[in-house]
């Protein structure tokens, strides 16, 4: 035993040697781009057994499902129906959703890590041409190539795989609620987390939030299991679980800490560490996410700073309070403009200092601890963690319709804190009964309606726009045109010709050539067009600007909000010699601040409704 510890701790400085110090950024990249579907692979299989080894294990301690109430079964099964039939199934999160689509159709087709750029209709079979490592884990896209393997290449696999991730969560929300405190406690976490429409939005979208929210529980309740029986099994089904939760969203590393913190206290309470081959080989596990977290390193836009000018940094304690505002104002918003449930956040928000100080002392009281009630104590420092690298991010503000959903964490925190704080001030097992009213309240009074109006949807018109062009495709079934589109990666996962705006101003002469031989039945362009208050002129975004070689015919049009119109075009022709690049015109607007943009938004919107016919 002395011996594999020995073993751990130099498995540990070599993953650190490797992980961090032995390639350079680019050979980093590439080791993820030709080994990250491996490595998923491997670590998706080893979990599985983990699991199906402590499934075996537990086996004797099964209750008769004859003889079990059968009301959890309805109530979670109605729950995930409830989210799931509110909210239409689409990309909601315009680049995230399908950058992580593309992933996992590379990942399918040439087991390769990469966003697909370029790709063509080759005689009728659809090539990826050229591709990028993208930023985001591999872990969803993985189980989403699993799926296209399986059942073949479709994009709307993603949306069944959230579909199944639904159920999966809210059944994992009944076990956590239940090891805190019982049938009822898991009864109310349930109807909780039902009751916040963000979690509805998400659940019919190809995100990966879910996927989160999942391992987040999953590694909970591992962890509560492993402190309950101290077995090799059991910690290597813990450990592994905050392996993938890592390799989900690149913040969701933190709650490795957690798992660190659970694995040392239980190994120092017993004197005796359980130290197993697989555990020796962990550290190794780990290189994945820290060789992939390299892509900051190489591509510095990564971080998207660009998208909010004025921040020069990702992460500070400046950021705090004005996101606190934010945060606040998403949180009790009445409107239902946010996708928030105020009866999660009323209750949460009263309930959280009184978890604060309940996870204080139970820390100090681990070993007299119930096993669960230790685990969730120790599990709320990533739980922490999580939330102030939220309130120090530089764009964590969770009134921004595209930053919401990393809110959902923290919203499953408000859920276990109602639950924990409810267990202890039980009093004659009456408090079940009456949160599960006051959720009920909540959620017809206000969460149901907010889902009816679909406001928080609606006011990130980029997703409809994306399913505009979904539309495009389903009534063009054909499939043998191109598009020339900034955001080419959308038509390419639905195995559409598409190639960069860019692309089609440097390469003038390839477009001539397809169009000269007919190569496609047609070239499209997608533009957005600004439009100025004042005259009503539509000017086109200079990212979508081709400029005037290329001639074009209007051919779809949509308004999606009253100063912008987004147009698909028909090339008509394109002008042959050197090329003339588009003269950059500025956005309407474009020279006032942002509040005096705002501003002006506000009152053509309201002369607008003032004036419908």
């Amino acid at each position: 035993m002395d011996r594999r510890l020995v073993l751990l701790c130099l498995s540990a400085a070599l993953a650190v040697v490797l992980g961090f110090f032995s390639f350079t950024p680019n050979q980093s990249l590439q080791a993820v781009i030709y080994g990250g579907y491996w490595a998923m692979l491997l670590l998706t299989g080893l979990f599985g057994w983990s699991l199906v080894r402590i499934a075996r294990d537990s086996r004797a301690d099964w209750p008769d499902w004859r003889q079990a109430p059968r009301w959890p079964v309805l109530l979670i099964a109605g729950c995930s129906l409830l989210l799931l039939v509110h909210e239409a199934y689409g990309f909601k999160i315009l680049m995230d959703e399908v950058m992580l689509l593309g992933t996992s159709m590379s990942m399918h087709l040439d087991k390769t890590a990469l966003v697909p750029m370029r790709g063509h209709d080759i005689q009728g079979a659809f090539q990826l041409l050229a591709g990028q490592l993208d930023k985001r884990p591999l872990f969803q896209p993985f189980l989403v190539s699993v799926l296209h393997d399986f059942t073949g290449y479709r994009p709307e696999n993603v949306f069944a795989l959230n579909t199944v991730l639904t159920f999966v969560l809210m059944t994992l929300t009944y076990l956590t609620g239940c090891r805190i405190s019982g049938r009822g406690a898991g009864a109310v976490a349930v109807l909780l987390l039902t009751s916040l429409p963000l979690l509805a939005q998400n659940a019919t979208g190809g995100g990966f939030e879910l996927l989160n929210l999942v391992m987040i529980l999953a590694t909970l309740l591992l962890g509560m299991r492993y402190v309950a029986r101290r077995d090799a099994h059991s910690l290597e089904a813990f450990a592994l679980a905050g392996i993938l939760l890592a390799n989900t969203r690149y913040e969701s590393v933190l709650f490795l800490l957690p798992v660190g913190l659970t694995v040392l206290w239980v190994w120092w309470s017993d004197r005796k560490p359980t130290v197993t081959w697989l555990v020796v080989a962990m550290p190794l596990l780990l290189l994945p996410y820290a060789l992939h977290n390299k892509v900051f390193n190489v591509r510095a836009e990564s971080w998207e700073m660009a998208s909010r000018p004025g921040y020069d940094k990702p992460f500070s304690l400046d950021f705090i309070p004005e996101n606190i505002g934010h945060d606040l104002n998403f949180f009790f918003n009445t409107t239902g403009e946010h996708s928030n449930s105020l009866i999660l956040s009323g209750l949460g928000f009263l309930a959280l200092p009184f978890f604060g100080l309940w996870t204080l002392k139970t820390l100090f009281n681990l070993r007299t601890a119930p096993p669960a009630r230790g685990a969730l104590a120790i599990f709320a420092l990533g739980l922490a963690a999580h939330a102030l690298l939220m309130l120090c991010y530089f764009w964590g503000k969770f009134d921004d319709p595209v930053i919401r959903r990393l809110s959902l964490p923290l919203n499953l925190t408000l859920v276990l804190a109602i639950v924990t704080v409810a267990a202890e001030m039980n009093w004659r097992g009456r408090v079940w009964p009456v949160l599960a009213a006051l959720t009920g309240a909540g959620f017809f009074g206000y969460s149901l309606p907010a889902m009816a109006r679909h406001s928080y949807s609606l006011d990130y018109y980029i997703g409809r726009e994306m399913e505009w062009r979904r539309e495009f495709i389903t009534a063009h079934p054909e499939r043998d045109y191109l598009f020339i589109d900034q955001d080419s990666i959308m038509w390419l996962t639905h195995q559409v010709s598409a190639t960069p705006v860019l692309q089609a101003l440097n390469h003038k002469e390839n477009l001539i050539f397809n169009a000269r031989n007919h190569l496609f039945t047609a070239i499209y362009a997608f533009q957005r067009y600004n439009v100025e208050p004042a005259t009503g002129r539509p000017v086109v975004d200079a990212a979508d600007d081709l400029g005037p070689d290329y001639q074009l015919e209007t051919v779809w049009e949509r308004r999606f909000t009253p100063l912008t119109v987004s147009r698909i075009s028909r090339v008509v022709s394109i002008r042959e010699g050197p090329t003339t690049l588009p003269v950059a015109q500025p956005k309407p607007l474009e020279s006032l601040s942002p509040a005096e943009q705002e501003k002006i938004r506000e009152q053509f919107l309201d002369r607008y409704i003032k004036r419908l016919p």
